[in-house]
């Protein structure tokens, strides 16, 4: 029975390994601060607002060209610059959330983010998230670069 649950929990689970060549504190930085999560979230001009501290709460939104406003929003579980971060995801309209951990860690010249969202429904919707966070990741290493 046990050996069922880890594969329905790998099942509905997405990790992500990026590497930046920017320092931690910068990647951590970018992931935290309103203002740099505006420029990298999503591509829409999307407006941040953020308590970043356990118990504090966040709320991501934007004007998406083909599906109106979306949102997001949740809870910060853990809190712990610059090494991680722990905070529920419910898209705006949905009763049922996941839960994202961030892991930043020092690889040198390099910093390492590991993305861990877990708790989805389906295979399906984990890998449309796969592809969102990606795209998001991509612009992140854009503008962590830009600071460096």
């Amino acid at each position: 029975m046990t050996q069922v649950q880890v594969e329905i929990a790998a099942a509905t689970t997405l990790r992500i390994s990026r590497r930046f060549a920017a320092p931690r504190d910068r990647v951590f930085w970018a992931w935290t601060e309103p203002g740099a999560l505006a420029v990298w979230w999503w591509p829409w001009s999307p407006t941040v607002a953020i308590d970043l501290r356990p118990g504090g709460t966040y709320r991501y939104t934007a004007d998406h060209p083909q599906g109106g406003t979306i949102a997001i929003s949740g809870e910060f579980l853990v809190v712990e610059p610059p090494a991680r971060l722990v905070y529920t995801w419910i898209w705006d309209g949905e009763v049922r959330g996941t839960r994202v951990t961030v892991e930043v860690h020092e690889r040198g010249e390099e910093t390492e983010l590991v993305l861990e969202h877990a708790g989805f429904d389906t295979p399906e919707a984990r890998d449309s998230h796969g592809i969102g966070w990606n795209d998001c990741m991509d612009r992140l290493t854009l503008i962590v670069a830009a600071q460096s």
